[in-house]
């Protein structure tokens, strides 16, 4: 890892999965994250709303942080079953994701929604994972990289800045399918990613915003995506469910 690139994060996002008794894959994952994985790299853990706050107590002293899911645009009223920025960050959260492509596939969310989502996150404190990524669709009409531009321009706040804001870039495609794109594919759509992160953050701020790559990330691609310019972590789905998986995809950084 060049010393003028941010410091990686891999963050593991649980979906609609996890009991109580899961706490044990945390602590399995506390007990792995030896040292030498800490000089070199973040773990992010964001379970299902049920787990946070015991994640987050699990978690103090480990240096794991500990994010939602989603939350509203709101800080509070009538919105039944929804949460906000203010309750994650009262449960122990420090990051939440916002605009993962099952949100803006199943919920129909728009760019607009996630940027005031991702608003509510800078209101409340919290670092706004905010996710971008094409269709299979998209992409085989060659229009992955106006998709994603289209997405960062329209779900990216104004106030956001290395502290506050990480990007993933998802190709909703590779999500849970197995399908990887080749390390230039990659390499294309993270550089646009930076690029975009000047006019969007500002010239000096946005070479330390972490990008991070998700969709199908597990141990065996992990060191080959993690070597990729301008990748900086990974957004993992199922793996991050296994902790022997989640620390060695983090591990891809001790190489």
């Amino acid at each position: 890892m060049s010393v003028d690139r941010p410091r990686p994060l891999v963050a593991g996002n649980w979906k609609m999965n996890g009991l109580r008794m899961s706490a044990k894959v945390l602590g399995d994952i506390q007990a792995g994250y030896t040292p030498g994985l800490k000089a070199k790299v973040d773990l992010l853990v964001c379970p299902p709303a049920t787990l946070l706050y015991t994640f987050a107590h699990i978690s103090v002293g480990s240096r794991i942080a500990v994010g939602g899911q989603d939350c509203h645009a709101k800080e509070s009223g009538a919105h039944t079953g929804d949460i906000s920025a203010e309750m994650l960050a009262d449960a122990g959260a420090t990051y939440v994701i916002v605009g993962h492509s099952e949100r803006r596939q199943f919920h129909g969310e728009k760019d607009a929604d996630v940027c005031a989502k991702a608003v509510a996150a800078h209101r409340a404190g919290l670092t706004a994972v905010v996710c971008v990524g094409e269709t299979r669709e998209e992409r085989e009409a060659g229009k992955t990289l106006n998709v994603v531009k289209k997405q960062l321009r329209g779900s990216i706040p104004v106030d956001s800045n290395s502290q506050n804001l990480v990007v993933a870039y998802e190709p909703v495609w590779a999500i849970g399918t197995g399908l990887t794109p080749t390390a230039a594919d990659v390499a294309e759509v993270h550089g646009l990613i930076r690029e975009e992160l000047k006019r969007l953050v500002g010239k000096a701020d946005h070479g330390k915003v972490r990008i991070l790559y998700g969709g199908s990330v597990k141990p065996s691609n992990a060191a080959e995506l993690m070597a990729v310019e301008n990748v900086d972590g990974a957004l993992v789905g199922g793996a991050s469910l296994v902790a022997a998986d989640f620390l060695a995809i983090a591990g891809a950084y001790l190489t």
